[in-house]
């Protein structure tokens, strides 16, 4: 065996340990009815908080409240926040997005919503949330990923614990370009 076989032994040996440490995980989490206030998030039970999964689900919740009365939605994500409430640059951020009547972008998060149905997702209302290779990269955050029916690759939210065990949303990148609803096709 030749010294390049013998480095490329490592380097795959190498892979499949990390790969093995760090298998893929996925969560799903299933609603009847979105949240349409405070009140309603805090009473599902993924509101203890106490897995970064249900802080992520409860995020895209809070981000379709969002788009349907922004203060409702700046209390959940606040909420959700913990000690860290959204920013005056962070809220120009959303309103950005949701500019143009682009209210459909959290719901093509939820299984069934894709652009030729103009993001309507099944009902009941179900999202999974998935982990990768690097979820775990920084200690105390955790890194997850969500599919997108108008994307090709997920998209993810960065959460972060507390020390009391609690998981609080620190960043998402779910609020970015999708594929346009078909109805917005001038062209369909």
């Amino acid at each position: 065996m030749g010294i390049f076989d013998k480095l490329k032994n490592v380097a795959n040996d190498a892979v499949n340990a990390v790969s093995n440490a760090t298998s893929n995980t996925k969560e799903t989490f299933t609603f009847a009815a979105l949240p349409e206030s405070l009140a309603q998030l805090q009473a599902l039970p993924e509101a203890s908080l106490d897995s970064p999964f249900k802080t992520a689900a409860l995020s895209v919740c809070a981000l379709c409240a969002y788009g349907a009365d922004k203060q409702i939605g700046i209390e959940m994500l606040n909420w959700l926040r913990g000690p860290r409430p959204l920013s005056n640059q962070e809220i120009s951020f959303l309103d950005d997005r949701f500019r143009d009547g682009k209210f459909y972008i959290p719901f093509s998060y939820f299984a069934g919503a894709t652009p030729d149905n103009d993001y309507t997702p099944s009902s009941p209302f179900t999202i999974t949330i998935e982990t990768n290779p690097y979820s775990d990269a920084n200690e105390g955050y955790k890194k997850l990923f969500i599919k997108s029916g108008g994307a090709d690759g997920a998209r993810e939210i960065v959460l972060r614990m507390k020390g009391d065990g609690k998981w609080f949303l620190w960043d998402q990148f779910l609020m970015v370009g999708i594929r346009d609803p078909k109805s917005s096709d001038p062209w369909a």
